[in-house]
């Protein structure tokens, strides 16, 4: 009997390819840009607690719920997979103490991320994240900044958006406008979804982002949080939009826009795209000043967000930046000792590939473009004689024989 194929899991894929060019193409230029704005390079482990996320992403929201890669491991802990990145990196951040020594903290990190989700376009169970944190300043500005920063790695990439804006109050108008929004849903309760049910009794504002078209519309006229706001809470989301407004950045006020998971307060935003189809969420985030104390630290404001990677690289239109590719190649045995050490000096600057079969002229000529290099560089009898090396750009034809220590 022939051995059966060993096959990827669902919804879990190789990066390779096209794929992997776009991939990292994108992760260089959005940590390019996070660096500029002040941000450094943070990794957390895959594999936390499983309590970590139902203390932060909540016990109410459909990832801790339902979609969790949760196991006992060998040492009897109960842990999982990664669904989210915001939650290691706090931890991250309790752990090592950050919260007792004060002051301001910007992190990145990109990685992948797990839930055991329905594969569709746009939506894998395993999946990467581009995200950023911002821990210890207590601003408005900083909301912006973030937005701003945000938008201006989608603009690099040539993404069109729409970004939608809501602010989900504080301590002290989210539990007002909760229980009378529970008022209001317990009223239409026997017509509401299964999950909004439950909802009802964990977290009701997650109500409002429930997907079923029969509830959006038992919803239009429920109370909305932009209307219950307390004095600081509006203030606050009256100057994040003078701020957006004054640097020319358009949005969409979305009162219904709650974020899938439970930490979230004031702030919150969504960038979505109307060319992936239903699953149009491309990046997201908001503020979480009460996450660190949630977990055991100091009381610190924070605020970030993630950018889903392969959604994303649906829609990025790489710049056409070409950069050069050379492929160096001997004529002869006697040549492949000079190649290897142009080439040691070449790849300083510039991608380089070398055959280290001595070849003929046109059998270089084939392999140079099936590994896509624009030059091609050949050393032969001659060439090592005069201590030249011959040169051809395929993308202009232009040929020349250099002097080695010129090339």
């Amino acid at each position: 009997m022939g051995k059966q194929n060993i096959q990827s899991l669902r919804g879990m894929n190789d990066i390779l390819g096209k794929e992997s060019e776009l991939f990292t193409y994108f992760v260089e230029n959005a940590s390019r840009i996070a660096k500029n704005y002040g941000f450094t390079y943070m990794e957390t482990p895959i594999l936390e607690e499983t309590a970590l996320f139902k203390r932060s992403v909540g016990e109410s929201s459909d990832i801790v719920n339902k979609e969790m890669y949760q196991f006992i491991d060998k040492g009897e802990n109960d842990v999982c997979l990664r669904p989210e990145g915001t939650a290691g990196v706090v931890r991250s951040f309790v752990e090592n103490k950050f919260d007792r020594a004060g002051g301001t903290y910007k992190w990145y990190y990109y990685g992948p991320m797990f839930r055991y989700e329905r594969p569709q376009k746009g939506r894998l169970r395993e999946f990467h994240q581009f995200g950023c944190e911002v821990f210890g300043i207590d601003s408005v500005y900083e909301d912006a900044n973030i937005i701003m920063m945000l938008k201006e790695i989608l603009d690099f990439f040539g993404i069109d958006f729409t970004l939608q804006l809501n602010s989900l109050g504080c301590p002290i108008c989210m539990p007002p406008y909760k229980e009378n929004l529970v008022k209001v849903l317990t009223n239409i309760k026997t017509e509401l979804c299964e999950d909004c049910n439950r909802r009802i009794e964990t977290n009701p504002i997650r109500v409002l982002d429930c997907k079923n078209e029969k509830c959006q519309s038992l919803l239009i006229n429920a109370p909305k949080i932009t209307d219950n706001l307390c004095e600081k809470c509006d203030s606050d989301f009256e100057k994040l939009k003078e701020i957006l407004d004054f640097n020319n950045i358009n949005y969409v006020i979305d009162s219904n826009l709650v974020r899938g998971l439970d930490y979230y307060s004031q702030t919150a935003f969504e960038f979505t795209s109307n060319e992936i189809g239903a699953q149009s969420a491309i990046a997201g985030g908001g503020r979480y000043d009460r996450l660190v104390e949630f977990l055991g630290g100091r009381a610190t404001p924070g605020i970030g967000f993630a950018i889903g990677i392969e959604r994303l690289l649906e829609l990025i239109k790489q710049k056409d930046i070409k950069e050069d590719t050379i492929y160096l190649g001997a004529m002869n045995e006697e040549a492949l000792n000079t190649i290897t050490k142009v080439a040691l000096k070449k790849r300083k600057t510039t991608k380089t590939i070398i055959e280290y079969a001595p070849r003929s002229f046109g059998k270089h000529f084939k392999i140079a473009q099936k590994h896509g290099a624009n030059i091609v560089a050949l050393i032969g009898e001659t060439e090592l004689n005069n201590g030249t090396i011959y040169i051809k750009n395929i993308d202009t034809q232009e040929e020349q024989n250099l002097k080695l220590e010129d090339f």
